[in-house]
């Protein structure tokens, strides 16, 4: 198994800039990618970015890209989002995956429990 905690969330104002961490322990996998994805209320699960972490080599949803960056520290096991100008509409509860690079099309075996994101206008 592998357990993976999120932080970092919390509430801003639009245009502010936040950072998620993620840090995953247990197992240990190889050739695997660590993503975010997000899901505001009454919506569904949405893949937000993910890198993967021997190469990587990063994937954004259009929504995200040139605002959120993705990074990563495999001496710490650790991915980042960075989240810049952020916007009403990114208010969601952040959750971390873990998987091959499947992740990105939402194929995620490992979940974290989330962080809320809160953009007030």
């Amino acid at each position: 198994q592998v357990q993976l905690v999120e932080s970092g969330g919390g509430l801003v104002q639009a245009g502010d800039s936040l950072r998620l961490s993620c840090a995953a322990s247990g197992r240990t996998l190889s050739n695997y990618a660590m993503g975010w994805f997000r899901q505001a209320p009454g919506k569904e699960r949405e893949f937000v970015a993910a890198v993967h972490r021997s190469i990587g080599m990063t994937y954004y949803a259009d929504s995200v890209r040139g605002r959120f960056t993705i990074s990563r520290d495999n001496a710490k096991n650790t991915v980042y989002l960075q989240m810049n100008s952020l916007q009403a509409e990114d208010t969601a509860v952040y959750y971390c995956g873990v998987g091959t690079v499947s992740i990105v099309a939402g194929r995620v075996p490992y979940w974290g429990k989330g962080t809320l994101v809160t953009v007030s206008s």
